[in-house]
This record gives C-alpha cells, sequence and structure tokens, in this order.
C-alpha cells in the first residue's frame, strides 16, 4: 500500500475509466481529531480511502490509498446504494470555450427540468452527465459524527488505517493545527 497526497488519489478517480456513476462514498469525522475520513469506491476501480483536513478556509490537505482494487460482498455492505446524499467530482473545464458550451448545455438542462415533472436525483443526474463530471454517486455523510460504516470499513483495512493516520498525524503536526488558522 502506498501512501500519497489526497489530490494525486482523486487524480486516479478522474483519470479512471468506469462508469462515472457508479462511484458511492462514505465520509465521517475522524476518529482521533481534526479532519474527516472518507472512502470513495466503484466496483471498476476499487476503494480508496482519503484522510483530509481544512488547514485554513482555503486550503486543504491530506493523504490516501488505494486499499482494495475489488469491491467485494464484505466492502459493498458498508457503501451506501441510496441516493439520500451525493457527491460528485468535478473537473475544471480547460478552456473559455469549454466553459461556455457546458453553461450552455447545464442552461438547457435546467429548463427542460423546470418544465417537466422530474425528480432530484434525475436532475443530478443529467447535471453531473452535461458537466462531464468523472465520479458521482450516492454519499453517506454524518456531519455531527461517524457512520457506522466507516468504523467497519476502517476496522477492515486496520493496516491503511494505520499508515495512513501516521502519515495525517505528521502533516497536522507540521502544520501546527492545534493553535488555529494561519
Amino acid at each position: 500500500m502506498k501512501v500519497r497526497e489526497w489530490q494525486d488519489i482523486l487524480s486516479d478517480v478522474v483519470e479512471s475509466d468506469v462508469d462515472p456513476d457508479g462511484w458511492r462514498a462514505l465520509a465521517g469525522d475522524r476518529k482521533g481529531g481534526v479532519g474527516e475520513d472518507f472512502f470513495l469506491g466503484h466496483p471498476g476501480a476499487g476503494l480508496f480511502f482519503l484522510k483530509t483536513y481544512a488547514k485554513n478556509p482555503f486550503e486543504v490537505k491530506g493523504v490516501g490509498s488505494q486499499v482494495a482494487r475489488k469491491i467485494d460482498e464484505d466492502i459493498e455492505s458498508h457503501l451506501p446504494t441510496e441516493k439520500g446524499g451525493r457527491f460528485a467530482v468535478q473537473q475544471a473545464p480547460t478552456d473559455e470555450d469549454d466553459a461556455r458550451t457546458k453553461a450552455k448545455r447545464l442552461e438547457e438542462v435546467l429548463k427542460t427540468h423546470s418544465e417537466t415533472p422530474t425528480t432530484p436525483s434525475a436532475l443530478f443526474d443529467d447535471m453531473m452527465e452535461t458537466l462531464e463530471s468523472p465520479a458521482y454517486g450516492p454519499l453517506e455523510y454524518d456531519l455531527r459524527g461517524r457512520p457506522d460504516g466507516l468504523d467497519e470499513l476502517g476496522a477492515t483495512f486496520e493496516d491503511a488505517e494505520e499508515a495512513l493516520e501516521a502519515e495525517f498525524d505528521d502533516i497536522v503536526e507540521e502544520d501546527e493545527i492545534g493553535r488555529g488558522f494561519q
């Protein structure tokens, strides 16, 4: 298992050649301090584990790793399947023309959904397709704590948890996060 910066892990997600709407995510407060734990999985891409925190209002730092190349039944049972919360990984437009094209297509999607009966889930899916999101899907996130599946996956990948936690603690200590925003 290789521990890398969290943005490198998200680059792997973005560059993966899998169905973008097949991703599922589970996230919540970090068990032992500042930050969050985040699992991101897809049957064709595997399972990724990230630990992140906001160093200040403009900068997020963290580490992550791919912890499984496949999602088996044990892993799958902890990832959300319902369409309650949703998440998406986005890429910036490549240039001005790309931004204009996406904005125009998004405007058309919103107009169509405003004129016909629809569901929030259908609107979200159409928007993600229009924006060519490389990864999106259901999310289970607890604003006040940790979903049960987060602890269970952490225990399943105990070695990864320990390795990521050690690297993460080093980053937090180097940044002197205990002193508040810098």
